[in-house]
C-alpha cells in the first residue's frame, strides 16, 4: 500500500490540535463520564462495559487488519512495535471492559471515543507498516528497547493502579473511598500516569511524530483529569494524605 503521507500529516496534526483543544476547553470542568458525569439534563448512557468495549475495539482490529493485509515483507522491529499498541487494545477491549464496575456512559462520549480510536489506530498501524523508515535493524537499537522497557513499566503500572481502583469497594457499596498501595501512595491518578508513561515509551520505540502527537494527547486529556480527580479527594476527604500530589510524584 502506498503511504498516505498528506493524511498522515493531517491527522498528527488533528492529535495535536485536538490536545491543545481539550486543555483550553476543560480547564473548569472534565469530560462528562465517570464520577465527573452530570445527568442534568437527561442523556442517553450505555453501561460502562459495553461503551469501553465499542470505543476501543477499532483500535485494537484496525492494525491487526492493517498487518494482516499488508504487502510489504514483514520488518521485525515494526511488527514489534506495533503489536505492543495492539497489546494495550486488548487488554483494554477485552480485558479491561470484563472487569470494569463503572458508571453508564453517556453515548456521545463511547461515540467520541471510537470515532477517535478509528482514527488513531488507523494513524498509527499506516505510518508504521507503509510510511516508517525503520528497517530490520530498528529492534536492536537503543531506542526501541528503552521505549518497549518504559512502554511496559508503564503498562504495568495502569494495569496495577485499575486493579486497585476495581477492589475499593466490597460488593454493593457505592461510597468513594481513598485508594492505597503502589503509586497511589504518591498520586491521585496512578492509572493515567501509568498510561501516559505507556505512550511517551511507545513514542520513544517507534521514533515518530504520530506517536509522539498521541503521547502529547493523551498527556492533554487524561493528565488534567488526575488533577480533577485529586480535587475531588481533597474535598470529600478532610484526611486525605497532604504528600501526595494528583500526576507526578513529589511534583504536581
Amino acid at each position: 500500500m502506498h503511504c498516505y503521507e498528506n493524511l498522515v500529516n493531517c491527522l498528527t496534526c488533528w492529535l495535536i490540535l485536538m490536545g491543545v483543544i481539550h486543555l483550553l476547553t476543560h480547564r473548569k470542568i472534565q469530560s462528562s463520564y465517570g464520577r465527573h458525569m452530570a445527568l442534568s439534563p437527561p442523556v442517553r448512557t450505555v453501561p460502562a462495559r459495553l461503551a469501553w468495549f465499542i470505543q476501543e475495539v477499532p483500535a485494537l482490529v484496525i492494525p491487526l487488519l492493517l498487518m494482516v493485509t499488508s504487502q510489504k515483507p514483514s520488518i521485525i522491529g515494526i511488527y514489534m512495535v506495533l503489536g505492543t499498541f495492539s497489546l494495550h487494545y486488548f487488554q483494554r477491549t477485552v480485558i479491561y471492559s470484563l472487569l470494569i464496575k463503572g458508571k453508564p456512559f453517556p453515548l456521545s462520549t463511547m461515540v467520541a471515543g471510537a470515532i477517535f480510536c478509528i482514527l488513531n489506530g488507523s494513524l498509527q498501524g499506516h505510518y508504521l507498516l507503509h510510511c516508517s523508515p525503520l528497517d530490520d535493524e530498528w529492534s536492536a537499537d537503543y531506542r526501541c528497547r528503552t521505549g518497549l522497557v518504559v512502554f511496559y513499566v508503564g503498562m504495568a503500572i495502569n494495569i496495577h493502579s485499575d486493579y486497585i481502583l476495581r477492589n475499593l469497594r466490597k460488593p454493593g457499596e457505592e461510597a468513594y473511598k481513598i485508594p492505597t498501595g503502589g503509586l497511589f501512595e504518591y498520586v491521585s491518578g496512578a492509572n493515567y500516569l501509568g498510561e501516559i508513561i505507556e505512550w511517551f515509551g511507545f513514542a520513544l520505540a517507534t521514533w515518530s511524530l504520530p506517536a509522539l502527537a498521541f503521547a502529547l494527547f493523551t498527556l492533554s486529556f487524561i493528565g488534567p483529569r488526575a488533577y480533577y480527580h485529586h480535587r475531588f479527594y481533597q474535598e470529600k476527604f478532610k484526611d486525605y494524605p497532604k504528600i501526595r500530589k494528583a500526576l507526578i510524584p513529589f511534583i504536581i
